[in-house]
């Protein structure tokens, strides 16, 4: 399998489990069953990866100004968007939405620091002046 089709698959499962652990915890997010959570899941990842930055270029000001909390507001409208669509799977109202959008942030912020690689060590520095052929000028 290629390596860019296991990471899209790695992204979609964590994005499952954001989605389910917000279907969980926050009231007015309901999911009826897989294939309403896999349709979500799908909807979600091609808007995040379409739509989120043309309205974040889009909307830039409004994101500076409010110092970054706009970002939640455009993805909180495309959770409640995905909840309009996508049948089996409903998102009560606007708060929801913001819930589900925080909930679905900071599983994929926990996940991909646990899913990341060790960065390989660092060589030590030569030690510096004194005792070599370098003359520093």
């Amino acid at each position: 399998m290629n390596s860019w089709l296991k990471q899209l698959l790695v992204r979609w499962m964590i994005l499952a489990l954001g989605v389910l652990i917000a279907t969980r915890l926050i009231d007015g997010i309901h999911c009826s069953d897989v294939s309403a959570l896999f349709w979500a899941v799908v909807l979600l990842s091609f808007f995040n990866a379409i739509l989120r930055p043309l309205l974040i270029l889009f909307t830039l000001p409004f994101i500076i100004v409010t110092m970054g909390l706009g970002v939640v507001v455009i993805n909180a409208f495309l959770f409640l968007f995905v909840g309009r669509i996508v049948d089996g799977f409903t998102v009560s109202g606007f708060w929801p939405a913001v819930g589900g959008s925080l909930v679905l942030s900071f599983t994929n912020f926990v996940m991909s620091g646990l899913m990341r690689s060790p960065r390989p060590p660092r060589p030590p520095e030569p030690p510096r002046g004194g005792g070599g052929d370098v003359i520093d000028i």
